[in-house]
C-alpha cells in the first residue's frame, strides 16, 4: 500500500477549502437548486436549522443528503408550485453519509469511511492551518506525536505553541468531499505507482453489480431504481442473446445543473430511451437562468406547469422514432452531453480518475473491450470502487 496515506492528513486537503455555507431543511427547493449547481456530486449536505445564530456545524444536525435526483422525482409526483416545498420534505434522513472528523485524522482512515459510505466529512477549519504536507507529520491520528527531544523544555514549549491554534479555533468548518479525495489522489500518481496504470479489470474496480433499465420503459421506473452510490441507472436495449447496450443513464450527475420543472415532465411522461436524450439536452443549460425571477416566476406560478408548451418542446425534439426501434439511428443521433460516460475494462485506473473529474461525474459505465460490438455494458466504476482498488494491500 502506497505510504501517501499514512503520511498525509485530512487537514492537508482543507486547504483553500471556503467556509461551508449549510443548506437548511427548512429551505424551499429553489435553494436547494441553488446549492446543488455549485456543488460537486449533483447533491448538498442537508441540516436541521440552528437554534441560535452562532451555533456551528455539527454531526448531530446533519439530516441527510438530497440529490438532483430527488428534486426531479419529487417534482415529478408533487405538481404545481412542488419547487417551493420545503427540503425537509424530499430529504431521505441518513445520518450516516457524513462524518465529522479532526483534521488531524490520517488520509488512509478517510479513505476506509469513504469506502464504508460515508460521502462528506464536515472538518474545522483553522485560520493559521497552512498544511501538512511533509512527509513525516507530527500529527498521527489527531494526535501529536513525541520525538526523541520531547524531554526538553524547548521542545515542549515549541509543541504547545503548535497546538494551541488547535484548541484556540474558532468555529469554522469546511466540507470535503469524495472529489476532494480524488482530486488529491490524482495529484499523487506517482506516489500510487503502478497502481494508476493497471487496467482496471485487473485492480478489481468494476462493479458488475448495476442498475439498468430497458429503453422502453417509463422513466419514472427508473428513478425508482436508482440506488444511493452511484446515484444513477443504465439505460439499456437488451439484443436478443441477453447482450445489454448502453444508450445513456439517468443520474444526479446527468440531472446536476438541469431544470427540474422541465425535468418532471419528462419523468412523467416519457420512456427512459426518450428522457435521456432530453434531459440531457436540457443539462446543458444552467440552474441559474431557470432560477432568475424574470423566468421562474412565469414557470413556476402557470397553473399547470407542467404541460406547457415550453417544456414539451425541450423534449420533443429526438423521441420521435424511437419507440420504433431504429436503434442505430438513435445511438448515431447522441453527441456531446448525450452521451453516456464509459470507458473500456481495459482502460487504466487514472484513465478513469480523469475521465470523472474532467466530466465531474460520480461514475463511469464499463464497456466489454472485448466484445465485436461497441456499448456492451459490463458494470460501473464509481469513487468506492476507486478508492478500494488505490487502497488494496499488494
Amino acid at each position: 500500500m502506497a505510504a501517501i496515506f499514512f503520511h498525509h492528513v485530512v487537514g492537508d486537503l482543507t486547504v483553500g477549502k471556503p467556509q461551508i455555507v449549510e443548506l437548511s431543511d427548512a429551505d424551499t427547493l429553489h435553494d436547494a437548486a441553488r446549492a446543488i449547481a455549485a456543488s460537486p456530486e449533483g447533491a448538498v449536505p442537508v441540516w436541521r436549522a440552528r437554534a441560535a445564530p452562532e451555533e456551528p456545524p455539527s454531526g448531530a444536525r446533519f439530516v441527510g443528503m438530497i440529490s438532483a435526483v430527488d428534486i426531479a422525482a419529487f417534482v415529478a409526483t408533487a405538481g404545481d408550485h412542488a419547487m417551493q416545498a420545503k427540503v425537509g420534505e424530499v430529504v431521505q434522513p441518513n445520518p450516516e453519509l457524513l462524518r465529522e472528523v479532526d483534521p488531524g485524522t490520517r488520509l488512509i482512515d478517510a479513505l476506509e469511511l469513504m469506502r464504508n459510505g460515508v460521502k462528506r466529512f464536515l472538518v474545522r477549519k483553522n485560520g493559521s492551518w497552512r498544511g501538512l504536507t511533509k512527509r513525516f507529520s507530527m500529527l498521527y491520528n489527531g494526535k501529536w506525536l513525541k520525538n526523541s527531544e520531547s524531554g526538553s523544555p524547548s521542545a515542549a514549549s515549541s509543541s504547545n505553541r503548535q497546538l494551541s491554534p488547535f484548541i484556540s479555533s474558532v468555529n469554522r468548518f469546511c466540507c470535503l468531499s469524495r472529489e476532494d479525495i480524488l482530486r488529491f489522489l490524482i495529484g499523487c500518481l506517482g506516489a500510487l505507482a503502478p497502481i494508476p496504470l493497471s487496467p482496471i479489470c485487473s485492480l478489481g474496480a468494476i462493479n458488475s453489480h448495476y442498475c439498468h433499465v430497458e429503453a422502453s420503459a417509463p422513466a419514472m421506473e427508473a428513478i425508482q431504481k436508482i440506488p444511493r452510490d452511484p446515484c444513477g441507472v443504465a439505460v439499456v436495449e437488451t439484443t436478443p442473446d441477453g447482450v445489454r447496450k448502453i444508450i445513456g443513464d439517468i443520474s444526479a450527475y446527468k440531472l446536476w445543473k438541469c431544470d427540474y420543472v422541465a425535468a418532471a415532465w419528462a419523468l412523467a411522461n416519457l420512456s427512459a430511451g426518450q428522457f435521456v436524450i432530453g434531459a440531457d439536452e436540457n443539462g446543458s443549460t444552467p440552474i441559474s437562468t431557470f432560477l432568475e425571477p424574470s423566468i421562474s416566476s412565469s414557470v413556476v406560478d402557470e397553473t399547470e406547469p407542467v404541460r406547457s408548451p415550453r417544456l414539451l418542446k425541450k423534449f420533443s425534439s429526438r423521441s420521435i422514432g424511437f419507440l420504433n426501434s431504429h436503434a442505430n439511428q438513435m445511438r448515431s443521433m447522441y453527441r456531446g452531453r448525450s452521451a453516456p460516460l464509459t470507458c473500456r475494462s481495459t482502460s487504466s485506473l487514472a484513465a478513469v480518475m480523469a475521465q470523472m473529474l474532467s466530466h465531474r461525474a460520480t461514475h463511469v459505465w464499463v464497456t466489454d473491450a472485448e466484445a465485436e460490438e461497441d456499448g456492451v455494458l459490463v458494470g460501473v466504476v464509481g469513487y468506492t470502487d476507486i478508492f478500494g482498488a488505490v487502497t488494496r494491500s499488494d
